[in-house]
């Protein structure tokens, strides 16, 4: 097999399987207060510092159009999930940080959330796999050659203290 094919094979490979578990774990989400992609744009406040990002940095990080992504901060700050205000910065920007209730929210859906992935792909990889499953996806983020990958999870933000820092 020549490069390009596996290069091709593997692209594909992991194309499925992210499809494949995506559709999973969407369909077992705990939707009781939160989407998933409200979940996501949470999961990504969580990891900044005290909870609180600009609109256009979220949007980096995120897998929707700016528009949408407003879109889904509207509805999160009329269930007093995020509040939203002036970037003191940039005038025509916006902040967002999640309020106490959105942290519960977020903890309690991360808790539940972080369970289904274990039963997915915890059963379906072992401990050595994982890891290598890690630092092969980080490797590719990045795109360059990088040492084990230390990824922050949705039960060590959930876990974490409004406001705490990942250390």
């Amino acid at each position: 097999m020549s490069d390009k094919q596996l290069a091709v094979g593997a692209w594909e490979a992991l194309f499925r399987a992210q499809v494949t578990v995506m559709r999973e774990l969407t369909a077992c989400f705990p939707s009781g207060d939160i989407s998933f992609n409200e979940y996501d744009v949470l999961f990504n406040l969580s990891n900044q510092p005290e909870r609180r990002a600009r609109i256009k940095d979220l949007t980096r990080h995120l897998l929707l159009t700016q528009p949408s992504i407003s879109r889904l901060v509207d509805r999160l700050a009329a269930k007093d999930i995020i509040e939203k205000s002036s970037d003191p910065n940039d005038g025509r920007g916006i902040v967002v940080a999640m309020t106490e209730h959105g942290a519960e929210v977020f903890r309690t859906t991360a808790v539940s959330h972080a369970d289904a992935i274990t039963r997915r792909v915890g059963s379906s990889l072992d401990a050595d796999e994982l890891r290598l499953l890690i630092d092969l996806c980080t490797k590719l983020r990045l795109g360059r050659d990088t040492g084990p990958a230390e990824p922050r999870s949705a039960t060590e933000s959930a876990s974490q203290p409004v406001g705490a820092s990942a250390s």
